[in-house]
């Protein structure tokens, strides 16, 4: 939930109405006001303070002691001057000076107050402030440290409690359902559903029914009555991922569903309330889209409320590592080793350009904690797309390492487990792994992959059909 940071009013003659405390609520600025000979006792948490505002007809102490107090009390919240004489109340010290952010009257417009106020909001680097226990812990599956990554964050805590359409922007793989998630589970709806759908990757025909709901016997094949995802996610959150795929007869639809907030199943004339919270995603550029006529531009703006652009993952190498930290939890949640990097591989990762993004990066890490199981993998034993050891020196294998190669080969072999594990299952993963790597190594050209694997081009294209092996966009 958020919280307005307040704004402290040292008044010591509180029997008046400070007329001052009746404007900025007219701005929508949460103040109390303190006396100035308790304000340390009563004020509580500074995290909740946006400014301190220091009053000099309204108290009775010297207002150069009192910003001295406040300076020596927290050298960080933004403190206000107003209606004080620097000629009689001598600021000396170059850290209040700093620490003074503005000088006001009460005849001074609403402009320059509101210039005031943002100069605070900047200090404080938010203007509100959030339940770190409970965004924290939604948060921590969105990874990363990186100033982009940061930002991301911030957006996704400053829009999550209210209701507004939230439009998710970036590449394939950059997490855009994580923010979707998280955007939920910090909003007011986070004991409803969250229930999410890819436009793309429905047959148009079905996706009216898949959205709405059919009544029976609104189609051929309709012999039950069956619930759409928007009245799955009353209450919730609805997640429309790519929805610049969908398409244009049912973006009218959606349009009169997000302005009149009512929909129908089909085969029904009945209205059932939309109390949803939309979010939608799409790697695609909506305003190219529009300007082409693919997109209708009032659903743009409908959906467009609060855009959130994620980030490649080239464009914030410094969260890599963090991320395969995250993804080596996660395998071991599911009862695998996870694998570690030595730093000129980790160096390696940080020089590629991750068109796959975050996705490309997790199917790495598993990739390769298979294939060497809570081991550590230098530039060597990464995939040669991956190598960039420009300018990185490595160590030659010891000759013990080359001393019995059927040895080697054992001690990279998954442990088997004293309840045994299913190895027909394991040596599919394998298979997939390997003709993954064999594509990768060879752009994607089936028939030099063919030859790289000892295979001819029909078997290795039956075999990618059966493990559903494609390229990412």
């Amino acid at each position: 939930m958020l919280q307005p940071k307040q704004i402290i009013i040292l008044d010591d003659k509180q029997a008046e109405i400070h007329a001052l405390e009746v404007s900025l609520s007219f701005i929508n600025e949460s103040c109390r006001r303190l006396t100035s000979g308790s304000w340390k006792k009563d004020i509580g948490d500074p995290e909740q303070v946006l400014s301190i505002l220091v009053d000099g007809e309204q108290i009775s102490n010297s207002v150069a002691d009192i910003v001295d107090d406040i300076v020596a009390w927290n050298n960080a919240i933004p403190i206000v001057l107003l209606n004080t004489n620097r000629e009689k109340e001598a600021i000396q010290s170059s850290e209040v000076q700093i620490q003074v952010i503005a000088e006001l009257s009460n005849d001074d417009p609403l402009e320059k107050w509101l210039s005031a106020l943002h100069q605070c909001q900047l200090c404080s680097n938010n203007q509100h402030h959030f339940s770190s226990s409970h965004s924290q812990d939604a948060m921590k599956s969105f990874v990363g440290k990186s100033a982009a990554t940061s930002d991301v964050r911030q957006l996704i805590q400053q829009v999550a409690g209210t209701d507004a359409n939230v439009l998710i922007l970036g590449e394939s793989g950059t997490g855009k359902e994580v923010v979707a998630q998280n955007l939920h589970r910090l909003s007011n709806r986070a004991e409803g559903a969250f229930v999410p759908i890819n436009c793309g990757a429905i047959p148009p025909e079905l996706l009216e029914s898949e959205l709405f709901g059919h009544e029976k016997g609104a189609f051929t094949g309709a012999i039950t009555s069956r619930k759409g995802r928007f009245e799955l996610a009353k209450g919730g959150t609805i997640f429309l991922d790519e929805i610049g795929d969908m398409p244009m007869p049912m973006q009218v639809k959606l349009l009169r569903v997000l302005q009149e907030r009512v929909f129908e199943r089909v085969g029904s004339t009945q209205p059932i309330d939309a109390d949803v919270r939309v979010i939608a995603a799409t790697h695609r550029d909506l305003e190219l889209a529009v300007a082409e006529g693919r997109f209708r531009e009032d659903l743009f703006y409908r959906l467009n409320v609060f855009p959130i652009e994620m980030p490649p993952l080239k464009e914030r190498a410094e969260d890599i590592a963090l991320l395969i930290s995250n993804f080596n939890e996660r395998l071991k949640q599911a009862g695998m080793d996870g694998v570690r990097f030595t730093p000129n591989a980790m160096v390696s990762l940080t020089r590629h350009d991750w068109p796959g993004n975050v996705r490309e990066l997790a199917n790495l890490t598993e990739r390769l904690a298979i294939l060497y199981p809570g081991g550590i993998v230098d530039i060597q034993e990464l995939p040669t797309k991956y190598k960039y050891d420009e300018g990185i020196s490595t160590l030659a294998a010891p000759d013990l390492a080359n001393q019995n190669s059927e040895q080697n080969q054992k001690k990279v072999l998954r442990p088997i487990p004293d309840d045994g594990f299913d190895l027909k299952n394991y040596l599919v993963e394998v298979e997939k792994l390997y003709i993954n790597q064999a594509l990768d190594d060879c752009d994607w050209v089936v028939a030099r992959a063919a030859k790289k694997l000892g295979m001819r081009r029909t078997t290795l294209v039956e075999k990618m059909r059966k493990h559903e092996i494609a390229k990412e966009d």
